[in-house]
């Protein structure tokens, strides 16, 4: 007779799921910057934000006496660091990375947030010892690298000065997401408001923070366009902030409550694969040889670490 409990097993698979989910639609982010080129980094991301604040608003109106209550001064701290650094920078270091180094490179160096949030949540109470995750780690290192090996070894298609900076901002968002992914697993347990409830708070802090940054930059960059480039923008802006905001959020925080932080860490992998899935779309080609290695290694890498964690 079935008591309708979830086992470990239950919880563990429902978590890869939805970290699977979460990826396929984070990953459409990395065409924005591609689809809205002419727009900046900041500019698409208080565009994006916005949207996200606003969905937020009104998808939280109903339960927001509720909600409110239920946080303290501590949560709503977190909620605004969270929010600067997983969304607001995250996403101008990634659009800075992507429209001066390209998508590959910048996937290159995303693909180590496994590697980073891994070895950080290794020091959580009951995570699975690191010379289990030895394997896996190494594992999700070569996908990386091979991922990103041919935009580095091959001549560059813009200057030196263009990559470099591509290089330092990937390398910003990658320190920006490992802060976040890591902050917010811990705070999940902690806090009392389900995880629907919590990505729509931050939503609304970064919506607020978007509304701030707004008049910097009305002062300090050109909004004029034509009128087609404009539509994009609003398009490319409510897409991404539905479905990777709202939905790619909410499917993360579920996870990030089944799921140890040392897995939570691998799930990160599936942004980077779907990344590389819509970018041979969007130019219209197959994987070569070395990107079908970093599947290969990717995936290798994930099924490790879940018998790691099978095992432990």
């Amino acid at each position: 007779m079935t008591t309708g409990t979830a086992t470990p097993t239950d919880n563990r698979l429902t978590g890869v799921l939805c970290g699977i989910g979460a990826g396929a639609l984070w990953g459409l982010v990395f065409l924005a910057p591609e689809l809205a080129g002419s727009f900046s980094p900041l500019q698409l991301s208080i565009g994006r934000y916005l949207c996200y604040g606003a969905a937020s608003a009104l998808l939280i109106a109903p339960r927001r006496r509720q909600v409110f209550a239920a946080l303290t001064r501590r949560e709503w701290w977190s909620l605004a660091w969270l929010a600067l650094l997983g969304n607001t920078a995250y996403f101008v270091f990634l659009a800075s990375a992507v429209q001066s180094g390209g998508v590959a490179m910048s996937s290159l160096v995303i693909g180590f947030l496994p590697v980073a949030v891994t070895i950080v949540g290794s020091r959580d109470h009951g995570a699975v010892p690191l010379r289990r995750l030895a394997p896996s780690l190494l594992l999700c290192a070569g996908g990386a690298v091979c991922i990103g090996w041919q935009s580095l070894a091959s001549p560059a298609s813009g200057s030196t000065t263009a990559q470099l900076t591509g290089l330092a901002c990937a390398i910003g968002a990658l320190a920006s997401w490992t802060t976040f992914a890591i902050g917010n697993a811990r705070c999940l347990v902690r806090t009392k408001v389900s995880v629907h409830e919590w990505n729509l708070l931050t939503g609304l802090v970064t919506g607020a923070q978007a509304l701030l940054l707004l008049p910097v930059s009305l002062v300090l960059e050109d909004w004029r366009r034509p009128a087609p480039e404009w539509l994009t923008f609003a398009a490319v802006c409510v897409v991404v902030a539905l479905l990777a905001s709202i939905l790619g959020n909410a499917l993360w925080n579920r996870m990030s409550r089944l799921l140890p932080l040392t897995l939570v860490g691998q799930m990160i992998l599936f942004e980077t694969l779907f990344a590389l899935i819509y970018g041979f779309a969007w130019e219209g080609r197959l994987p070569t040889p070395m990107e079908l290695a970093a599947f290969a290694l990717v995936v290798a890498s994930v099924v490790t670490c879940l018998s790691a964690h099978r095992r432990h």
